[in-house]
């Protein structure tokens, strides 16, 4: 069975098994909430009264074998969240991301450099979707810290990049990074530098994925949740 085919019938397979815990499991039946699965990244949509749920929807979403991340444009309390999507160029992740870019395009609402100071307040926004950016910036540090700033409390960082195995983290000669999960657990925690709690990490055998939220000041994961990710 080629790759391909092999993902398709995984994201079938994984869209029933999330299918079937937003049915029947106590702490989250009845919520307004579907999923579909694609490439293993659960995507979420709906409605909730409170954060805590979808916290708990995506938890339980990401503890399947076969799930590399969980994204959502699920509406919480009434309101819809405020997603960046950084270099997004020619494409957004959802349509109604703020497409962010050094180029305008007709998916850009603000034109800006990501390897500078975002152009938004602090705790501003909900989601920020860094794909495919990474890569090609010398030094991402300060992106990951800028976006550790936007965002809110409980927001979600959505990292994808290449594998640093595959040939496609070399094939273009754009890209000026190599990235594996490892990787991610340094951004988690380091000297002088904002803590953030892994939700999900993993790869294929092309991509990494992690889905990072702002640890709060003074804290971060302990041991036992980091080694669910790394070694």
């Amino acid at each position: 069975m080629g790759g391909e085919a092999r993902q398709q019938l995984t994201d079938e397979y994984l869209a029933g098994a999330v299918g079937e815990i937003l049915a029947h499991d106590e702490r989250v039946r009845g919520l307004d909430v579907m999923a579909e699965v694609d490439g293993g990244v659960v995507h979420l949509r709906g409605r909730v009264d409170r954060p805590a749920q979808l916290d708990t929807v995506r938890r339980l979403a990401g503890r399947l074998a076969g799930v590399h991340a969980v994204w959502d444009r699920v509406r919480v309390a009434g309101r819809d969240p405020v997603a960046l999507d950084l270099g997004c160029g020619e494409q957004r992740q959802y349509p109604t991301n703020i497409g962010v870019d050094r180029r305008r395009t007709p998916s850009v609402a603000a034109v800006a450099d990501v390897s500078r100071p975002l152009p938004f307040r602090d705790a501003s926004v909900d989601r920020v979707f860094a794909v495919h950016v990474l890569e090609h910036l010398i030094d991402f540090l300060p992106l990951v810290a800028e976006c550790h700033r936007v965002l809110r409390p409980g927001g979600v960082l959505h990292v994808l990049s290449p594998w640093w195995k595959h040939v496609n983290a070399v094939a273009d000669p754009t890209h000026v990074r190599l990235l594996d999960t490892q990787t991610i657990k340094g951004i988690c925690s380091g000297p002088d530098r904002p803590a953030w709690f892994p939700l999900h990490v993993g790869r294929d055998e092309s991509t990494v994925f992690a889905d990072l939220t702002p640890a709060p000041p003074g804290d971060g994961p302990d041991e036992r949740h980091m080694a669910r990710f790394f070694d």
